[in-house]
Formats: C-alpha cells, sequence, structure tokens
C-alpha cells in the first residue's frame, strides 16, 4: 500500500488568505515570521524569516461535533502552491517525534489508533494503521501541542 501526505485544501486557504473568517469566525491574525517554526499547512513549507503569515483557528473536519478537533495554524499570508501528496514526510514535520492518530469514515477518532511516533517513522505507521478496515485517514499532530500538521490518505 502507498500513502500521502496531503495539504490543505486551496479552496479553503484561499479563502483564508483573502480574510475569510477562521474556525471560530475571527479574521485570520496576520504576523511576520522569524523564522522558527512556523510550518505552513497549505505548500507544507516552512515559512521563512520576513515573511508575513497567518495564524487561525483551523477545524480540519468536515462538520462540528465532538471530536472534531480545532486549533491554531499557520499559512502563508501570500499564495502559495498546494504541496502534491507525496509518500514521504513533508519539510515541516521537522520535530522529533509527533502524534499520529487514525479517524474513522465518520470523523471521529479511532481509539486505540494514536500515539507519539518518531518522524523517521510516521509513514511506516501510517501504513500499518490503513491495514485497518477502520481507519479513514490519519493525522499528524504536534506531540507537544496537539496542533494539526497535515493529514496522511490511501494513495
Amino acid at each position: 500500500m502507498t500513502i500521502q501526505f496531503t495539504a490543505l485544501p486551496t479552496e479553503d486557504v484561499r479563502a483564508l488568505q483573502r480574510g475569510g473568517p477562521d474556525a471560530y469566525g475571527q479574521t485570520p491574525e496576520r504576523k511576520i515570521s522569524d523564522g522558527d517554526g512556523m510550518p505552513c499547512r497549505h505548500c507544507l513549507r516552512n515559512i521563512a524569516a520576513g515573511d508575513v503569515y497567518l495564524i487561525l483557528a483551523y477545524r480540519p473536519f468536515p462538520n462540528p461535533q465532538p471530536y472534531a478537533e480545532t486549533g491554531p495554524i499557520f499559512l502563508h499570508a501570500q499564495e502559495c502552491e498546494r504541496a502534491a501528496g507525496a509518500g514521504l514526510p513533508p519539510e515541516i514535520l521537522d520535530s522529533p517525534d509527533y502524534i499520529v492518530r487514525g479517524y474513522g469514515s465518520d470523523d471521529r477518532i479511532v481509539y486505540g489508533s494514536g500515539g507519539v511516533i518518531p518522524t523517521q517513522a510516521i509513514a511506516a505507521r501510517a501504513e500499518t494503521l490503513f491495514e485497518r478496515e477502520d481507519i479513514a485517514y490519519v493525522h499528524v499532530r504536534s506531540a507537544r501541542n496537539n496542533c494539526y500538521q497535515c493529514r496522511i490518505e490511501r494513495a
């Protein structure tokens, strides 16, 4: 089986870059990057020092429900190219480890699927999770702050 690391949909990102409301109905905040730890969830690259970026609340689920976590993310303020779905972890995954957790087709956490996984083992962990029929997709989240990083899907 092959997997792909998936960025946020371009249509969602463009609306936010144009000042559309975030998951809490707020206008995204604009800041200037110092180049340290500002991962764009659309191009899946780090935001360079001096570039303007957005901070906003994002809910990577189609509908509100008890398992639909909402949290802070960063995006380039200027339009950037969406990362192509690739089988290798993207540039933004540069911490030593991440939470990797499976979700069902109902967009709810599949209990027993989550764990803190070393970065170099994320792809293998996702492959193992996708052997289960009850796993529809996987989230990669910060192990320190639980921030959404990207989604992994079956290719």
